[in-house]
């Protein structure tokens, strides 16, 4: 065998070892990465996001864990603030919770306009067990509450617009103007009495459905 021919074999076998097998562009680490936005807690949605003919990709859902351990039990308010105005009339309506244990219900008051939503549950003293109330909007977006002469401790259920719980906040204290939100975006946001929700099995991530 020439000289010229085992430097020509030699320069092939290198040229083999060097490029090796490259992974295709889904299994590369940064194509295949979920976007994520801390402190957000993605997680997959129901169904898949089709970008072309043949392919999809999961689609992702901004959730935020429910906070371990409990929080410590909110009592209600010892004195309440007197009401200057008689509450209105809302109308009613229903949430299940088909994906937490015993499938509960809740039987809710509609807070749909801004005066409606403005009061809220504002110098209410008591809240039937199984009953809440829905602050609806036409779009998602991050809500912002607090607890301005509510005297109920509540938890509060941030609801995306397909029906699932993005966040919830235990045992909201009374009486305090604090900003109370989840980093998510939510359309809806349901008030109930505090501690329901860790004591129906009620999670993030679990879907409702809302009759209004």
């Amino acid at each position: 065998m020439t000289r010229a021919l085992l430097l020509a074999l030699s320069s092939l076998v290198l040229a083999c070892d060097l490029a090796g097998p490259r992974p295709a562009p889904s299994e590369s680490p940064a194509a295949s990465a979920l976007p994520a936005a801390a402190p957000q807690v993605t997680a997959p949605n129901h169904g898949a996001t089709r970008t072309s003919p043949g392919a999809s990709v999961p689609s992702v859902r901004c959730i935020v864990p429910r906070a371990e351990p409990a929080p410590p039990v909110a009592a209600p308010a010892l004195r309440c603030p007197p009401d200057p105005d008689a509450p209105a009339e809302l109308r009613r309506g229903q949430v299940h919770f088909s994906d937490a244990p015993a499938e509960p219900q809740v039987t809710v008051e509609l807070a749909r306009t801004d005066p409606e939503r403005s009061r809220g549950l504002m110098y209410r003293t008591a809240l039937d067990g199984d009953h809440g109330m829905l602050f609806s909007w036409d779009q998602e977006a991050r809500r912002s509450f607090w607890m301005q002469n509510t005297c109920i401790p509540l938890d509060m259920l941030f609801i995306a617009a397909d029906g699932t719980i993005v966040g919830i906040l235990e045992q909201v204290p009374t009486l305090n103007t604090l900003p109370r939100e989840v980093p998510c975006a939510a359309q809806h946001v349901l008030e109930v009495n505090a501690g329901w929700t860790r004591a129906h099995g009620v999670l993030p991530g679990q879907h409702v459905e809302l009759e209004t």
